[in-house]
């Protein structure tokens, strides 16, 4: 099994600026220790640990975490799309297991994958094989489904589906937009982040038509289950998540979901046996 998102940090170190002091349940460094006892506990063989600072510091750090265990089975790490791409990725994959890279566009604006400055950018991580991770919300989608079609070589995962407000209803323009990125053979979906997304009033259990609906529109085969933990732990625990997400996904499926399809599309082998 493999746990397709996880942060780790170490607050003020590494160039880490976030969390803040705002968010005091998750304000402290989580190490990998941490994270293995996570992973121990809830018979999780590997982990892709994710960027979590807009900085080539933390992405190195990450790096070097995996060189200490093979629990690891990538990074997804940050780099400034405008700069020296390929040199700079071609440095990263040399220091570690690095799969993707992951720019941060949820603040920016709505058609920020439509920058011509990024173009270059997103060439070069197809070229070095990198999974493009869309943290957007779904404002960018239809921006990430016209870069999807320009680069059709390129893989693009959307973090956390987009982060649709979890209610009683379905959002009707997030679905849609969903469903023209899903036409998209090179885009997949993470099955993750929906907890901390939760309308106020709502249960846990109103992700559950959510993760249906990801199901029927991306297919067993470009989905994959990913924690969000520690950032899960403002709304709920590694444990109560994945057995609301194992209980909403077809048994047929399992195995793709939570482990088989990270495993391809980041192109790693720890973890790939259910």
């Amino acid at each position: 099994m493999i746990d397709a998102h996880v942060h780790l940090w170490q607050l003020g170190r590494n160039d880490c600026s976030w969390p803040g002091e705002d968010l005091p349940a998750i304000h402290r460094d989580y190490g990998l220790a941490d994270l293995l006892a996570q992973l121990d506990a809830n018979k999780v063989d590997a982990a892709i640990l994710v960027q979590s600072q807009e900085s080539d510091a933390d992405t190195h750090w990450l790096l070097s975490l995996a060189a200490e265990t093979d629990r690891i089975a990538g990074v997804i790490g940050w780099v400034d799309l405008t700069g020296d791409v390929a040199a700079r990725v071609a440095a990263m994959q040399v220091a570690g297991p690095l799969v993707g890279i992951r720019p941060m566009m949820q603040g920016r604006a709505p058609d920020c994958f439509d920058d011509p400055a990024l173009a270059p950018g997103f060439a070069a991580l197809a070229r070095h094989g990198l999974v493009l991770d869309a943290l957007v919300r779904p404002q960018h989608l239809a921006s990430l489904a016209r870069l999807a079609r320009r680069q059709p070589d390129l893989s693009i995962i959307i973090d956390h589906a987009a982060k649709p407000l979890v209610g009683d209803a379905i959002p009707a323009d997030w679905r849609a937009a969903m469903a023209d990125l899903a036409a998209c053979p090179n885009v997949a979906c993470k099955l993750s982040g929906l907890l901390t997304e939760l309308a106020p009033g709502a249960g846990e259990g109103a992700a559950a038509p959510f993760i249906a609906e990801l199901v029927a529109l991306f297919g067993p085969d470009r989905l994959l289950w990913g924690s969000d933990w520690p950032v899960l732990t403002l709304a709920s625990d590694y444990a109560a998540w994945l057995d609301l997400a194992r209980a909403s996904v077809p048994v047929a499926a399992h195995r793709a979901i939570f482990a088989d399809n990270a495993a391809r599309l980041y192109r790693v082998t720890q973890g790939a046996a259910a």
